[in-house]
């Protein structure tokens, strides 16, 4: 059974930090194409961050550049996202994903197979 489960939000105030971590079970993780995803309320799901099988190349969307890092492990089945310099537009659910598209580390979300639940940042103002 595939489980990506998320875990590390909260609420933090603007320019601050969090880290997230998603691990992964149920599929060979280092074959994977790993993304991460957020929707705020009332908006459509956003591409974060990707990152590919062997965490040599990563993409971000322009918001978070320079602020966001996505690296993983494979020995621990586990991808994380350090967020630093917080805002109160990166208040959202924040979702990690798994791809075996090489093409979805540009954060195509139709390329994902499979999906966490999702876990919360709010930054306050």
């Amino acid at each position: 059974q595939v489980q990506l489960v998320e875990s590390g939000g909260g609420l933090v105030q603007a320019g601050g930090s969090l880290r997230l971590s998603c691990e992964a079970s149920g599929f060979p993780f280092d074959t994977y194409v790993m993304g991460w995803f957020r929707q705020a309320p009332g908006k459509e799901r956003e591409f974060v961050a990707g990152i590919t099988w062997s965490g040599g190349r990563s993409s971000y969307t322009d918001s978070v550049q320079g602020r966001f890092i996505v690296f993983r492990d494979n020995d621990k089945n586990t991808v994380w996202l350090q967020m630093s310099g917080l805002k109160p537009e990166d208040t959202a659910v924040y979702y990690c994903a798994a791809a075996l598209r090489f093409t979805a580390v540009d954060g195509r979300a139709n390329e994902y197979d499979y999906w966490g639940q999702g876990t919360q940042v709010t930054v306050s103002s």
